[in-house]
């Protein structure tokens, strides 16, 4: 390799870099551009959606609802306030969670209250 610049001499480092067509520079950027929006569709979109589903799951807890904590807790909630909740977990025992601490509700106050409605009606008949 040493031998090739020194046969070369000075015209090697005196030579201009090639120059490449004058192309469309649109062009050039179009690659990156479809690199966003593919990244934007794939990854930001189902994650702000996702976020904003559990944002309306947060704010629709009622007294009553059967949750799921982040922490893998079971239990109901007994009272609800600004930030936190208070589940009781067993007859006596309750703790205290922040509100974003909830994972998912596995069912609902208004759900079990019409299913024991449904199973008091049956007993009737």
């Amino acid at each position: 390799m040493n031998s090739l610049f020194t046969s070369l001499g000075p015209q090697f480092l005196l030579m201009a870099p090639p120059q490449g067509e004058g192309g469309n520079p649109i062009m050039s950027f179009l690659p990156l551009v479809a690199i966003i929006g593919i990244f934007y569709f794939l990854i930001i979109r189902p994650q702000s959606k996702k976020q904003k589903e559990t944002q309306r799951m947060i704010s629709a807890l009622r007294k009553g609802d059967r949750v799921i904590t982040i922490g893998g807790i079971h239990g109901v909630i007994q009272t609800l306030r600004d930030t936190t909740v208070i589940v009781r977990v067993d007859e006596n025992t309750k703790l205290e969670f922040n509100r974003a601490a909830i994972a998912s509700v596995t069912s609902n106050a208004r759900d079990e209250k019409d299913d024991d409605d449904d199973d008091e009606d049956k007993d009737d008949k």
